[in-house]
């Protein structure tokens, strides 16, 4: 086995390590350092040809054996002196058949003890394996912000003594929804990385994916997970035809539809519409819906961008969000021309401060960008497309949005439609 495939390995098996130990501990801060401490004795010890024959066992053996010694370490009272002799008479975690640990850590890090925000960022980081730049980019701000509010939720599960035991009492509801939305944020990270020359990590959209389908498996009546699982697919399906060869961004109206997944395309339009339930809608329902509106349509030019614009109008009803009203906006520009469009984003702007918001900004300036070319604003439209590339760190959008800014007109509406909201 090559490097790169063990480094794949290991980062697959974290989430059901951490989520092994902690089953068994209830210690998440401490369970995550042993799982990290694991992964880099793994890292030196396993070469070419010596992987272990059960990895997950190996890891979670080593995992134990140092969680048992940072447990012995701590400076503790008497009640801890007993956790302690408790803790070193029990065996490791054992693995159990069919059971997946990082869908049992993705509902436990979502825990009531805390925030919404809290609970997601968590997850992200334990479950999703994102680093605490991605994690800070899906929520728009600093990296030294996001580490404070990470270590701040390790310290709230710790200071309650939260175990991450599910009771009737929780609210299961709200885990779903954080869960949901955690899943969401992985899968937006991996389409559309936050920084690299590459533009998808298909290693994050294939995660979020199977976490879905287990979560759908575990809530087969929930529409939606069901939802949430089908826009993943409808959105994935496009992945093979958004660069070129050699790494260019494609915007949605230039690609080749001829290289959209069909099997994907496939399953997700009957779970869009499996998951469409008219007396209970809900976001992922909504943006599941424009996707397969997406999908059914054979040609860019054959796309029904009205139905698109309603669907957003709703969904910005729904969930009142920068990234959706954007969204909208390239929907209404498509369906209804440009000058509406603008007329919108400026109100939006006004009322949101799209243009500056740490969440969009980069999106609306190539928005903005777009809607000024087609009104024949070259120079207003230049100064936005630049200004669009100097905010993103992905080099496959900073090359498209400056190539954009050198041409004197463009068509379509680049990114902005193959994007989630």
């Amino acid at each position: 086995m090559t490097g790169p495939s063990i480094e794949d390995l290991l980062r697959q098996e974290v989430p059901q390590v951490l989520g092994a130990l902690v089953r068994r501990f209830g210690r998440f801060d401490i369970a995550e350092e042993a799982t990290q401490e694991a992964l880099i004795a793994a890292s030196r010890q396993w070469r070419e040809g010596a992987v272990p024959e059960h990895p997950r066992a190996w890891l979670i053996r080593v995992a134990y054996r140092r969680m048992i010694d940072m447990l012995r370490s701590e400076s503790a009272d008497r009640r801890r002196e007993e956790q302690y002799v408790i803790a070193e008479t029990m065996s490791p975690p054992i693995q159990i058949p069919g059971y997946d640990d990082s869908l049992h850590l993705l509902l436990l890090c979502c825990h009531p003890a805390l925030t919404f925000g809290s609970r997601i960022a968590l997850t992200l980081r334990a479950v999703g394996g994102l680093t605490t730049a991605e994690v800070a980019h899906a929520y728009g701000v600093t990296e030294q912000t996001m580490a404070v509010r990470i270590s701040r939720a390790k310290q709230q599960l710790r200071t309650n003594g939260v175990r991450f035991e599910t009771t009737v009492d929780d609210d299961v509801e709200q885990r779903i929804t954080a869960v949901m939305r955690v899943l969401y944020l992985i899968f937006n990270e991996g389409y559309t990385v936050t920084a690299g020359p590459g533009l998808t990590r298909t290693d994050l959209t294939a995660e979020a994916i199977r976490l879905t389908r287990l979560l759908c498996a575990l809530l087969p009546d929930h529409p939606e997970p069901t939802a949430l699982l089908a826009l993943m697919l409808l959105t994935d399906a496009r992945r093979p035809a958004r660069t070129t060869v050699d790494g260019h961004l494609i915007p949605l109206p230039e690609q080749d539809r001829g290289r959209w997944d069909r099997a994907m395309l496939a399953e997700g339009t009957e779970r869009a519409r499996a998951a469409w339930t008219p007396r209970s809608v809900g976001s992922f329902q909504l943006q599941a819906a424009i996707a397969a509106v997406h999908a059914s349509a054979p040609t860019a030019e054959d796309t029904d961008w009205p139905q698109i614009a309603a669907l957003y109008l709703a969904l910005e009803q729904a969930e009142p969000t920068g990234p959706v009203m954007l969204s909208r906006v390239v929907a209404v520009a498509q369906a209804f021309g440009v000058e509406p469009a603008r007329e919108l984003f400026d109100r939006l702007d006004r009322e949101h401060d799209l243009l500056g918001h740490p969440l969009t900004r980069q999106r609306a300036h190539a928005i903005r960008a777009h809607l000024d070319d087609a009104a024949g604003q070259t120079s207003e439209a230049r100064s936005d497309f630049l200004a669009a590339a100097e905010m993103t760190q992905n080099e496959s959008e900073a090359r498209y949005l400056s190539g954009l800014a050198g041409r004197s007109l463009c068509s379509g509406l680049g990114p902005g439609a193959d994007r989630l909201p």
